[in-house]
């Protein structure tokens, strides 16, 4: 028997140092990589996101290939779905199944803190990477925006305003 369960289990456990987490700030968001998809084998991907007050996130928009799911931990996220806006609180989780249509904003005066997961993972941070470099540059490129959204699976529903620029 033990030579059974032997051939069962793995020592394969992925332990992340909080000192190693890749971080990119821009437009009043933040976001750092708790879990990066290079380690889940793009099964997921697991970050914080951090909105500073009335900070736009993504307008429209949906995934064909990847469920998101929020936990908001601080302060009131607008969330955007396709019959209008929700607001959530602190404790509330939000999963967004493939082809959902959503997007989100900080609206409150307040921060809003929250934990973000992607599955399956592809390669996530790579697009976040993307994006922040490219607000970070003046004046923004609208369809280099629309490539990077097309080729990380986010189709907007509005391609003439998809940049989550400050409101």
């Amino acid at each position: 028997m033990k030579d059974l369960l032997s051939k069962e289990w793995n020592d394969d456990s992925v332990i992340v140092p909080s000192h190693k987490n890749e971080q990119f700030q821009s437009q009043g968001n933040k976001l750092k990589v708790i879990v990066p998809t290079t380690l889940t084998n793009n099964q997921f991907g697991l970050y914080e996101i951090e909105m500073e007050a009335n900070a736009r996130g993504p307008k429209l928009h949906y995934h064909k290939h990847i469920d998101e799911t929020f936990i908001i931990h601080q302060g009131i996220l607008t969330v955007l779905t396709a019959k209008g806006e929700v607001t959530a609180e602190a404790g509330t989780v939000i999963h967004i199944p493939k082809f959902s249509v959503h997007g989100y904003n900080n609206n409150s005066d307040g921060i809003v803190k929250m934990t973000m997961i992607f599955n399956p993972g592809f390669d996530r941070e790579d697009f976040f990477r993307n994006m922040y470099q490219m607000l970070d540059k003046a004046p923004h490129d609208l369809s280099a925006f629309q490539r990077l959204y097309l080729q990380n699976d986010s189709y907007s529903l509005n391609c003439d305003d998809l940049i989550p620029l400050l409101k």
